[in-house]
């Protein structure tokens, strides 16, 4: 049998678990649990929040996600990756023109089109004084330009 001093000792162990859980400073048991009770409360409300912004994260991103660009300066160039999770045909086109309008020459490239769009590029500028006027940025926001480009002719059709 478990004597009255152990479950006292077990009880009040629990109190003080809880109430370093609830950061509480309540001295009383009923306290303690009630500081519990509002804090558990908090939780379920922000756990609502969470799953409201998921949902409307889910939503928006099924609707029209927009394609994933990342831009990485290199010695001579730029490696460029875009990824997409529709098929976006015709944006391959685009996107090199973008690039070419740019003054860059498309040294290697893998591109799947398939059932998710992914372009992997390395490019380098054709002229030498113009790696010292364009960043990273810039391409990044031609490629970005494109897409959209891309985006408002495909709504038309």
């Amino acid at each position: 049998m478990v004597s009255r001093q152990q479950k006292k000792a077990a009880t009040h162990r629990k109190l003080q678990l809880l109430r370093s859980i609830t950061n509480s400073h309540a001295q009383n048991n009923t306290s303690v649990i009630l500081a519990a009770s509002r804090y558990i409360e908090m939780l379920k409300q922000t756990v609502e929040i969470l799953n409201q912004n998921i949902s409307a994260a889910k939503d928006s991103t099924s609707q029209d996600p927009l394609p994933l660009v990342k831009v990485e300066a290199q010695e001579k160039g730029f490696q460029i990756n875009v990824l997409s999770e529709g098929s976006c045909p015709g944006l391959l086109v685009l996107i090199l023109e973008a690039l070419e309008e740019l003054g860059l020459d498309v040294l290697q490239a893998r591109a799947s089109c398939s059932e998710n769009f992914h372009l992997e590029a390395v490019a380098e500028y054709e002229n030498r004084e113009q790696t010292e006027n364009t960043d990273g940025q810039g391409v990044k926001e031609a490629v970005l330009q494109a897409i959209q480009n891309w985006r408002a002719s495909s709504e038309q059709e």
